[in-house]
């Protein structure tokens, strides 16, 4: 897998006391990179809108939305599937991230997660790939679509019984 969005950053450094409010479209390369990667048909649409505000213990938050156009296949038909996806993203970035159990519960419970800050970097773009990829339909479906399966020997299948092997086991004895 490729970088796709990795120059979606922004280093803390250049993040005011007031918090950063940003919008972002992705390029059109960007958006076929991203669609390859995730086996999309087609990506017409990436855009972010999201804030980065500090936190008072020196960690940062990073919330928004993510908003997409995306074309699946339907996994009866494979006729393309047309969405529209608007996800909501809220992740907080620490110097340290400790992993105990504790912590973790924490994070769960206030309805961020906690990611670490590594370089002094947040990845705006690695967040919203995530975010995007994390609300993608795993089983997209044309409406109306249905399946039907046919034996390809043209047999048709027996009815039978659950019982039946039990009254083979009786005529045996």
């Amino acid at each position: 897998m490729t970088e796709q969005l990795s120059d979606w950053t922004h280093n803390v450094a250049d993040i005011p006391e007031g918090g950063l409010d940003r919008e972002r479209e992705a390029s059109e390369s960007e958006r076929i990179a991203i669609a390859e990667d995730l086996r999309l048909l087609k990506l017409d649409r990436l855009a972010a809108r999201y804030r980065i505000k500090p936190l008072a213990d020196g960690g940062y938050r990073l919330s928004g939305r993510v908003m997409s156009a995306v074309e699946q296949a339907c996994v009866v038909t494979l006729d393309p599937v047309a969405d529209e996806i608007d996800a909501p993203f809220d992740v907080e970035f620490r110097q340290q991230v400790d992993r105990a159990d504790n912590d973790e519960e924490a994070s769960v419970l206030a309805g961020s997660d906690v990611d670490s800050l590594e370089r002094g970097v947040i990845p705006v773009g690695r967040i919203v790939r995530e975010t995007l990829s994390a609300s993608l339909d795993p089983y997209p479906r044309r409406p109306g679509a249905e399946f039907t399966w046919q034996d390809p020997r043209g047999i048709e299948p027996k009815e039978t019984s659950p019982f039946a092997v039990l009254s083979q086991l009786k005529n045996k004895t």
